[in-house]
């Protein structure tokens, strides 16, 4: 018969034995870690509120020749649903006065009007349209929408160093069928959860453009945007510069400051 001290003994024996053979935990797999890091890097950039800049876009053909143009761009931070954007230009004279206002949805296609002065009017972007170029620039009307974690599902890669810093690969793949991409290749870094470059695959799945982030700086000691933002369309060998020159959050816009009506008074 077993004493105390080996009954003890033996019982603690069985426990680990137990713990040995136990299957292991369920490991993450490569879809389950690509969603955490991207929740946790939309996470990261809630609570701004709304923000205004001054910006300049530098397009350039195949042949290095440039043309700018200036603008200002306006957010607004949605609880519950996606942001909204008004991009209004103001130079060159040409297309002085265009404005392009973006609802972002989370679960539905985004909503986007452009106003032409030109014609007085304001025209709807049809969400089969929403991969067309934006104003001549190498971004598409569906680059500008706010990245909202549902509006993809996620696979992560591998790890590499982009920018002095270490950063996951993860492919997104879009969920609207009417994406202009059949998947996009997003380095984030493990800083600060900041985008450093992005490749966007066409519907034939060749590579389309690269979009490279640079020059972050961190507002309110918690938000970091980038000062410059360059995509290069691969195709056709043009080239988009984003440019902000001044940034500024919670200037005091409101919902009524995105709207249809906005756009005509724009001045």
């Amino acid at each position: 018969m077993l004493s105390k001290t080996n009954l003890k003994q033996w019982l603690s024996l069985v426990c680990l034995t137990s713990l040995l053979v136990m299957p292991a935990a369920h490991a993450q797999t490569a879809e389950e870690k690509g969603l955490e890091i991207a929740k946790e890097r939309k996470a990261r950039d809630r609570g701004w509120g709304d923000s205004e800049s001054t910006s300049i876009m530098v397009l350039r053909n195949a042949q290095g020749q440039e043309s700018v143009r200036q603008m200002r761009i306006r957010a607004l931070e949605v609880q519950g649903d996606g942001d909204k954007g008004l991009t209004i230009f103001d130079e060159p004279r040409d297309v002085a006065g265009t404005a392009f206002l973006n609802f972002s949805h989370i679960n539905e296609p985004d909503d986007q009007w452009l106003y032409l002065p030109a014609l007085k009017r304001v025209k709807r972007i049809a969400s089969r349209n929403k991969s067309g170029p934006f104003m001549g620039s190498e971004f598409a009307y569906e680059d500008l929408a706010s990245f909202e974690v549902e509006k993809y599902s996620y696979k992560y890669l591998r790890d590499e160093t982009i920018n002095g810093e270490e950063a996951w690969v993860i492919e997104s793949v879009p969920t609207d069928r009417y994406s202009g991409y059949s998947k996009q290749i997003v380095w984030t870094d493990k800083s600060h959860y900041r985008v450093q470059k992005i490749e966007f695959y066409d519907r034939k799945k060749s590579l389309l453009k690269t979009l490279t982030f640079a020059d972050y700086k961190l507002y309110l000691g918690k938000y970091w945007r980038a000062h410059k933002m360059t995509m290069v369309n691969h195709q056709t060998g043009k080239s988009t510069d984003l440019l902000a020159e001044d940034i500024k959050f919670q200037v005091g816009l409101t919902d009524r400051d995105f709207d249809q009506n906005t756009l005509r008074r724009i001045r």
